[in-house]
């Protein structure tokens, strides 16, 4: 697998943004063909290109139509997958409340992966993996993203739901509303992906010992309300008087069989946040915005800036330490961030391209300055092809998480 080409560009016209990005495309695409041939001259031919994606910002959702047939146009062998988000990421930089684009190109083998839609379905396609991209408000989507891991071998699915303030189209070889789209990949595309957390836990774990469909009663055979009060150290007589601490709080679920915090104080991989939609003070219930079942594990959390900023690092670390090769250590890889080479890329890496999916609450105003959570992954990575958006909710293994980013690096040929 050869390195990914990558671009990113903004401009009011989005015709404007698609030449400028095309422009660094074809440089790339040149430079890399001159150095195979020993002449920098030669010009790109995109010849090998087979998988695109492109993430747009919702300023540019009314045009995703012509802006897909003008990169069918540029680049007829290549077939496209991607979204709209409220804001699109690229490598090292985020763009939010303008008009922008993102593009990635790869060169994988045709027959390693299938694009599919409801008007394109995966038929008898092996598929091991799969990057889905979602309607907001796709009819039970929980269950359709059952449906689909369970198409797959490993049951691992990775991407995110399009957000916009109007239309929120998805593409995959043509723009969609509603359902799920995406790319399916087979047993010969290595990747790798993580999901990071945005959220601290406030309290220990519970066992949810009562509930009925959002409404958690008890937990661990107590009120779920006083729990929740007792976590947040409000008088347990007076709930209302803490209703702005009340609105700050959020719930982290676990199925039974997994435990909610893997690492001290950490919230685990499998733990998806919910909002907290209001209280029963009459029966001590807590309404979610998701439904329970008993025997699920809560902790009550809160978003926290450092604690989302140390597990993005972690993850990336992680990512590095599988992907590399055994002959460079995990810690000469992150010994080389130390220095100016840190942003140029590394005969041993092996990271061809990224894809990372980010909560539309988290980027910049969460990071504490714009384009700081891709900063953090630019400095963790090196400088790797990357594309990405901001979602309304982000999608890993087979379930729905909110408040996270799901990073997927594709792995190199040795």
């Amino acid at each position: 697998m050869k390195l990914f080409l990558h671009a990113h560009a903004t401009h009011p016209d989005w015709r404007m943004a698609l030449a400028l990005a095309g422009a660094q495309i074809d440089a790339q695409a040149a430079a890399a063909d001159g150095a195979k041939a020993g002449n920098a001259g030669n010009a790109p031919t995109h010849a090998n290109c087979s998988l695109g994606w492109v993430y747009l910002t919702d300023l540019y959702a009314n045009d995703a139509e012509a802006l897909l047939a003008e990169l069918r146009r540029r680049w007829p062998t290549v077939s496209w997958v991607g979204a709209v988000g409220v804001g699109v990421a690229a490598n090292g930089v985020e763009y939010f409340d303008e008009p922008a684009l993102v593009l990635m190109l790869s060169c994988l083998p045709r027959e390693r992966f299938r694009v599919f839609s409801g008007a394109s379905p995966l038929g008898a396609f092996a598929a091991h993996t799969a990057q889905v991209h979602a309607d907001p408000s796709a009819a039970d989507l929980p269950a359709l993203l059952h449906e689909l891991a369970d198409r797959t071998a490993t049951g691992y699915l990775f991407g995110g739901i399009a957000s916009s303030r109007g239309q929120a189209p998805h593409i995959a070889d043509g723009v969609f509303e509603g359902g799920v789209s995406g790319v399916a990949f087979d047993a010969g595309v290595a990747l790798v992906s993580r999901v990071t957390q945005g959220c601290q836990p406030v309290g220990p774990a519970r066992r949810i010992t009562r509930c009925e469909r959002n409404l958690v009663l008890e937990l661990d055979g107590e009120p779920a309300l006083d729990a929740l009060l007792s976590d947040l150290n409000v008088d347990r007589a007076a709930p209302h008087d803490a209703i702005d601490r009340l609105r700050q709080t959020l719930a982290g679920l676990s199925d039974a069989n997994d435990e909610a915090l893997s690492r001290p104080g950490q919230f685990g991989a499998d733990t998806r946040v919910r909002h907290l939609i209001g209280i029963d003070p009459a029966r001590r219930g807590v309404a979610l915005g998701d439904l329970v079942e008993p025997g699920m594990r809560l902790a009550f959390c809160q978003r926290d800036t450092e604690a989302a900023r140390r597990d993005l690092v972690r993850i990336c670390a992680e990512i590095r330490e599988e992907v590399e090769p055994e002959m460079l250590p995990l810690a000469t890889a992150l010994a080389l961030q130390g220095s100016d080479a840190e942003h140029q890329p590394h005969p041993a890496r092996r990271i061809a391209g990224a894809i990372y999916v980010s909560c539309s609450g988290r980027g910049g105003p969460h990071f504490g300055a714009p384009s700081a959570e891709l900063a953090i992954l630019r400095h963790a990575l090196g400088d790797v092809p990357l594309a990405g958006f901001f979602a309304a909710g982000e999608i890993a293994r087979r379930h729905l998480y909110g408040y996270t980013g799901v990073l997927t690096v594709f792995v190199a040929d040795a």
